[in-house]
């Protein structure tokens, strides 16, 4: 349950011929440190510019604990659907899966965190990936649990990474 599927260097490496090889035909996305550096309301261009592409080929659904007023002002300007707070990894997911209308075998759970991506998207049968967090600044929390999360960071199935 806590190991990903996937382990990519970067979000940048996940494109729509990455997911077609899979069979994935939807991504739902985490925000903090994923797709903007913490504590950020904008994307960096290189990820907005890879935002663009993949939303134009596939369907994208941000699923954040991020507060819901900072989550709205950023939604908003990604134009993309999701919500927060998603109670990951417990809640959140089904509700995304429902949101893209496909089946969780055919969807890619993305995160930079073990404990709330991976489990949570692992939990309702989803195609996991990890990636790197953004920025090393975090809450203490957030880098105590990485630490926890180490052993589990690489991906248990074999020709997962691109």
């Amino acid at each position: 349950m806590l190991f990903p599927r996937a382990v990519l260097p970067s979000l940048l490496h996940l494109t729509p011929r990455w997911l077609e090889e899979r069979g994935l035909k939807g991504v739902i996305l985490d925000l903090d440190n994923t797709l903007l550096p913490y504590g950020e309301e904008e994307p960096l261009p290189e990820h907005q510019a890879w935002l663009e592409a993949l939303k134009a080929e596939v369907p994208v659904y941000l699923l954040s604990n991020a507060l819901p007023d900072r989550f709205a002002r950023i939604q908003g300007r990604l134009g993309l659907p999701g919500h927060a707070p998603a109670l990951k990894p417990w809640l959140g997911f089904q509700r995304a899966l429902k949101a893209l209308g496909l089946p969780p075998q055919e969807v890619a759970v993305v995160g930079d965190q073990i404990f709330t991506d991976v489990l949570g998207g692992n939990l309702v049968g989803a195609y996991t990936v990890l990636v790197p967090p953004l920025r090393e600044r975090e809450l203490f929390y957030t880098r105590f649990i990485r630490m926890l999360e180490t052993p589990f960071r690489k991906p248990r199935s074999r020709g997962s990474v691109p």
